[in-house]
């Protein structure tokens, strides 16, 4: 993978242990670099170089306060992820009804017109 691959593709950005905990942070409010190194407890270029590949994935959104930079979750920017997973979801989903109704169907079988539990033809 060429080095600015991660760096432009949301699924490879969130790959990382560190880059998912900063967006777990950020979906419930914005933080700073600082606020994001005490929660991560790793050393200011470990955290900015992460927030690096969320930015250049458009993961996340910054904006200057002053000295600070508070950073944002972008979640439309997180869109495509999320439309993947709707969909892997519902066909997991759906696999599983399909094993649920075929396991229904092995303790609970239908009825048999057929074999109405008379005797055989030739016991008669």
């Amino acid at each position: 993978m060429a080095p600015n691959a991660v760096a432009t593709d949301v699924f490879s950005a969130i790959g990382d242990p560190s880059r998912r905990r900063i967006l777990e942070a950020l979906a419930t409010r914005e933080a700073t670099v600082s606020e994001l190194v005490a929660l991560l407890d790793r050393p200011q270029p470990h955290v900015s170089k992460h927030l690096g590949v969320l930015r250049e994935a458009g993961a996340v959104q910054c904006r200057p306060d002053g000295r600070a930079r508070i950073y944002r979750l972008d979640r439309d920017a997180l869109a495509p992820l999320m439309s993947w997973l709707d969909r892997l979801t519902a066909d997991v989903n759906e696999r599983y009804d399909r094993l649920d109704t075929y396991l229904d169907d092995l303790q609970h079988p239908a009825p048999d017109d057929h074999h109405d539990h008379d005797e055989p033809e030739g016991d008669r």
